[in-house]
């Protein structure tokens, strides 16, 4: 099935469910992906997490439960998924600048919800900065060692990659002396998902290695699976590759007739990487059949 149709399948279900509390983990397995590769997807398509949207929608609805119906405030508020008429006023009243009961009051049908707007950003980085068409090639079984974390990608509310990573890959690169039989010149950051109902995922900053003798002290070793790859370029600060990402996941793979594998993805760093510049170049790859 394709990623568009499976993400407007999780879409339908959201909505003719916006009176109940609503799960990701279930939003992701009515569109047949795992909860990670949904969000990923949905955060690439509309720049806003699945569970910012979720809370969108069912205040939304209570707008038209307040003008069409005469449910107490109270039980509107319940329905849109708050615990108290307070906690759901100050929501309402946040978004829109207005209580509940004034906006029944008013009778404004005309109220919306503030539209998606495009990120020029963004656009100016698919434009400039990526490799649109990707290399596509066969990636052997690869022996990694380094150091993990868990971590929240950008499109969870949980988002914590500023807290983690910088000063995973800091401890990583003071230590890579320590690993034996490594091959020089590269080093690779892997992302794979822990399990299907969960948006957390591992991390790990990494060099490959001919063999694995010993492993030092709190490293761990990885291995990449064989897979057909697809690798972009990047161009520019490493902080911007979430532009790289949603557009391979919104644009490319939705259009490519390729599926995800549900593998590892990797960041490639090689010798045309340097950190904080705009001048520096690294690679993104996807796992695909």
């Amino acid at each position: 099935m394709h990623y568009l149709k499976q993400v407007q399948i999780g879409i339908d279900y959201i909505e003719t469910n916006l009176d109940f509390d609503i799960t990701l983990s279930q939003v992701a397995k009515e569109a047949g992906l795992s909860q990670w590769h949904f969000q990923r997807i949905f955060k690439a398509l509309t720049n806003e997490t699945l569970k910012t949207y979720i809370r969108s929608r069912r205040l939304a609805n209570s707008l038209d439960k307040l003008l069409t119906t005469n449910l107490k405030i109270i039980d509107i508020a319940v329905s849109a998924g708050y615990e108290s008429q307070e906690s759901f006023t100050r929501a309402f009243k946040a978004t829109f600048n207005l209580t509940p009961n004034e906006y029944r009051k008013m009778g404004n049908k005309s109220l919306f919800l503030k539209k998606i707007e495009f990120d020029a950003e963004y656009l100016r980085h698919i434009n400039q900065n990526i490799s649109l068409t990707p290399e596509v090639y066969t990636q052997k079984i690869m022996h990694l060692v380094g150091l993990q974390t868990r971590f929240y990608g950008v499109d969870s509310e949980k988002n914590n990659i500023g807290e983690k990573l910088p000063d995973l890959w800091a401890g990583f690169l003071e230590r890579i002396s320590e690993i034996q039989n490594a091959v020089t010149g590269i080093c690779y950051g892997v992302v794979r998902q822990i399990k299907d109902n969960t948006d957390e995922l591992k991390y790990y900053a990494a060099i490959e290695v001919r063999e694995i003798e010993f492993l030092p002290e709190n490293m761990v070793s990885i291995d990449i699976p064989p897979s057909n790859y697809a690798k972009f370029t990047h161009r520019g600060d490493v902080k911007h590759t979430d532009n790289t990402v949603n557009y391979i996941y919104s644009s490319w793979l939705l259009n490519s007739g390729k599926r995800h594998t549900s593998g590892p993805d990797l960041e490639i760093y090689g010798p045309e990487y340097v950190p904080a510049s705009e001048k520096s170049v690294m690679h993104y790859a996807i796992p695909i059949r």
